[in-house]
């Protein structure tokens, strides 16, 4: 989801350079995968040791390597002049920048089940504002998620024309959005995510990856995305 290059953005008053999270959006064809806050067993028994070593190593570094490439052939594009492919290009470049995007969120949204806390202060005040309850948003967001066609996420966003969170069910990262959103939770709901312990039963990974939600970054994504501002002119 392309959205979240809005942390990018050249005056964004939540930008900062030196945030080694965020960094990675200003480095165009040298992305990296990022390294993660927890062993890969450490999400047991919700998220099991298997799927994440093979979603972390590989599924997550086959869109940094992809993003690289479409980047660095946009970049051949502009130097050449020859811009006969920049449909293909475009499409790489959301495909795998979304997905590679979408997964650094992903990982820093989760957390050992012993780390686990309840959402509070400006983000549970948020929460509340804008669907009533936690477990009004769990059953929304869960609810969005569980019904993704094919491949995709469900995710939590900063809306700031609404001032207001949503929730999105994006299908193959980067449709069915909207692109003023930023987002501050996500889920991956591709099989590859949760097949080897879920196998299709999407419906349980969904129930379940809420006792590993590390509510403490998404409330941290929550306040810098508040501080950008959109007016409708």
């Amino acid at each position: 989801m392309l959205q979240s290059a809005l942390y990018g953005a050249e005056n964004a008053p939540f930008t900062d350079r030196n945030d080694p999270i965020l960094r990675r959006f200003f480095m165009a064809g040298n992305h990296t995968l990022p390294e993660l806050n927890y062993a890969y067993d450490a999400l047991e028994p919700f998220i099991d040791e298997q799927t994440m070593r093979l979603h972390h190593s590989k599924h997550h570094m086959g869109y940094v390597n992809g993003l690289n490439a479409a980047e660095k052939a946009l970049k051949e594009a502009r130097e050449s002049g020859d811009f006969g492919k920049i449909r293909d290009l475009e499409r790489l470049a959301a495909f795998h920048g979304s997905g590679h995007f979408n997964h650094c969120l992903f990982w820093q949204n989760m957390t050992p089940a012993d780390n686990y806390k309840d959402p509070s202060g400006d983000l549970l005040k948020q929460i509340n504002k804008d669907f009533g309850s936690l477990d009004s948003l769990k059953a929304q967001f869960g609810a969005a998620a569980k019904a993704v066609e094919g491949s995709g996420w469900g995710l939590l966003c900063w809306q700031p024309a609404g001032e207001q969170l949503v929730t999105l069910a994006a299908e193959n990262h980067q449709k069915q959005t909207q692109f003023t959103a930023i987002p501050v939770l996500a889920l991956d709901v591709w099989e590859h995510a949760y097949y080897l312990k879920y196998q299709n039963n999407r419906g349980q990974y969904v129930d379940q990856w809420w006792n590993v939600v590390n509510w403490e970054n998404v409330a941290e994504n929550l306040a810098r995305a508040t501080q950008y501002k959109f007016e409708l002119r």
